[in-house]
């Protein structure tokens, strides 16, 4: 098992907003060696509640056994910027007041947390990234940072993510902010401050995150004569009280509106010119019954990146099928690389 790491950034961090952190801190994992060649980093950007501990919640694509292992590989995995598991977020004191920050953090983008850890690579001698992947919230980091670092990733693979965050998912951040906020005690500079609001919040999330048949198939009752203490009741409020275990409400409402910044246009000619800077072998990924990042979305980035192979990935569970369907994506991810190198293979020798 790997052990969490802490890069310490001591500059003044600039935001996109121009607001400024006085020091950074990024936690992250490292799995298995780097190679005398340097050439075999795998970096995996996690999605909105997740962590650096990549073999954990990625389970069948990254392990001892799997497609990206650490017999092979220099895997890494970063917290991001605002989350919960050791990277500077809204909990830290802040170095002026010496206190927490709680709403006084300041508001941050999908960029921020790419140059968080563009800082990472460069403390950690990364020159080039084999392969760069994430799902969901870790799409959107991996897509501005292969815009952002055109020459420093072989392999970009995006699975069920966007270029722009919709109208129909900000919407959803936006129903689940107003449930944290309900919460009075949001408001109350305590770190279980608003933790009411965010189990309603993680209900809300999981019908974006699931689909009906996924209910049906797991939560449909075997009796006909009840009329209450349902299944699906049930499961809303465990997955609600399990979140707030593991995580805080000033994270979660800051991370959701990170994802509603996402834009890959800003500040650049259109949506469309942002994805063509993309030089990166990539692979875009969809899965068809997905309710928050359609697949028309991911039909999107794969017509406007240069070259890129699309896949649509069938699953009973939804946006959630991103972490579940392992087999599935083992089989896709690893032709997908096999060709790549075949790829390079001949443009050596169109060169030679």
């Amino acid at each position: 098992m790997s052990t969490i790491s802490t890069y310490n950034y001591t500059k003044t961090f600039k935001l996109e907003s121009g607001k400024k952190l006085r020091k950074l801190d990024v936690a992250y994992r490292t799995y298995g060696k780097l190679n005398t060649k340097k050439d075999n980093v795998i970096w995996a950007c996690h999605a909105l509640t997740a962590n650096s501990d990549v073999l954990d919640w990625w389970d069948g694509l990254f392990g001892n056994n799997a497609l990206f292992n650490p017999d092979e590989h220099f895997i890494i995995c970063a917290n991001v910027l605002g989350s919960h598991y050791g990277s500077t977020n809204p909990l830290c004191d802040d170095p002026v007041t010496g206190l927490p920050y709680y709403l006084s953090f300041p508001e941050f983008t999908i960029r921020d947390l790419v140059s968080a850890h563009q800082l990472l690579a460069k403390h950690l001698g990364i020159r080039q990234i084999k392969v760069l992947i994430g799902g969901s919230l870790g799409g959107q980091q991996a897509l501005e940072w292969a815009i952002a670092d055109q020459g420093l990733i072989d392999n970009l693979i995006v699975i069920a993510s966007n270029a722009v965050h919709s109208p129909w998912a900000i919407a959803f951040n936006e129903s689940q902010r107003l449930a944290i906020t309900a919460d009075r005690s949001f408001y109350a500079q305590k770190p279980d401050g608003g933790l009411k609001g965010l189990k309603v919040a993680r209900s809300i999330a999981l019908l974006s995150y699931r689909t009906y048949d996924a209910y049906s198939a797991t939560q449909l009752e075997s009796v006909n004569d009840k009329t209450n203490n349902y299944r699906a009741s049930s499961y809303q409020n465990y997955q609600g009280e399990k979140l707030c275990n593991r995580f805080n409400a000033y994270s979660y409402w800051y991370l959701s509106k990170a994802m509603d910044s996402h834009n890959l246009g800003r500040g650049r000619q259109s949506v469309a010119e942002a994805l063509k800077l993309v030089r990166s072998n990539t692979l875009v990924i969809g899965i068809e019954n997905d309710v928050l990042f359609p697949l028309s979305e991911q039909k999107y980035l794969a017509e406007n990146i240069p070259g890129a192979s699309f896949y649509t990935l069938r699953s009973a569970y939804g946006h959630d099928g991103f972490l579940i369907e392992t087999d599935t994506l083992t089989n896709v991810i690893g032709n997908f690389l096999k060709e790549s190198v075949n790829k390079n293979i001949i443009k050596l020798h169109k060169t030679a």
